[in-house]
């Protein structure tokens, strides 16, 4: 079975066909909270173009609740006749989740520890680097989603620090030559990168002291479309899961359809 993943996220939608955790073809684009129904559906079917026909459900989660309802809308009015799965609160996960209020934990980072937990088992944590958040999720050694932090995302820090510095802009991220930069654009990619890096390493070191395990007994894995440009510069990750969130999706559907 074929499914067409979709994870909405604040700056772009990843979607990807998907099959037994293998993705066979990927799309990302730009999220527009703009975007009606019928344009959905006209930027599916030309991106998706003939492999719709190999799609034999669709399933989707998302942080953005105006996009989520035109995806209802256009998912109801224009494949209604293909087995749909949006993942929300009353979906079966089969992940218990361990926080004080499960409903208001994203349903992207629900998917990214689901997946984690069935491919690695617990413990471990997913560090998903997106454009406007770098999200931390945690899974114990009981198979748990027990919670995680959410940080600003690298694409969100070099927007601010173009708009709000005087002298500053926004730059190309790419690694400088040196942390100890020589110039404004290497200093703003040193700031950028290895801080990056450096928050990563710091807040994976602090959760596991948290969980009571060595380090040697956490997976760290890393996902998102940033990753490429941070995993290199960190010595905390064990693994490298570009679609991971697409995996999750793909065990909710299956629970659920």
């Amino acid at each position: 079975m074929s499914l067409l993943a979709v994870d909405i996220g604040n700056s772009h939608t990843i979607l990807g066909i998907i099959s037994g955790g293998e993705v066979s073809a990927d799309w990302r684009i730009a999220t527009d909270e703009r975007n009606t129904a019928d344009e959905w559906a006209v930027l599916l079917r030309g991106l998706v173009g003939d492999r719709l026909r190999e799609v034999d459900g669709i399933v989707v989660c998302a942080t953005v609740p105006a996009v989520l309802h035109e995806w209802r809308d256009m998912l109801a009015r224009h494949f209604s006749d293909t087995s749909c799965v949006v993942v929300e609160p009353g979906i079966r996960t089969g992940i218990p989740i361990r926080m004080d209020n499960p409903k208001e934990v994203g349903t992207d980072r629900i998917c990214n520890a689901l997946a984690a937990a069935t491919r690695y088992g617990g413990p471990c944590i997913v560090v998903d680097f997106g454009g406007t958040a770098t999200t931390f999720d945690v899974v114990d050694a009981t198979g748990a989603y027990v919670g995680g932090a959410i940080a600003p995302g690298i694409e969100l820090g070099i927007q601010a620090l173009g708009r709000r510095g005087a002298q500053l802009r926004e730059v190309e991220l790419t690694r400088p030559r040196s942390p100890i930069a020589k110039n404004t654009v290497e200093a703003l990619q040193s700031g950028l990168l290895f801080g990056v890096a450096a928050q990563v390493e710091g807040l994976v070191e602090r959760m596991i002291e948290a969980l009571g395990e060595s380090v040697e007994e956490v997976d760290v894995i890393a996902t998102g479309y940033l990753a490429v440009l941070v995993i290199g510069e960190c010595r905390c990750f064990t693994e490298h899961a570009p679609w991971l969130t697409l995996e999750g999706l793909e065990i909710v559907y299956a629970r659920n359809s």
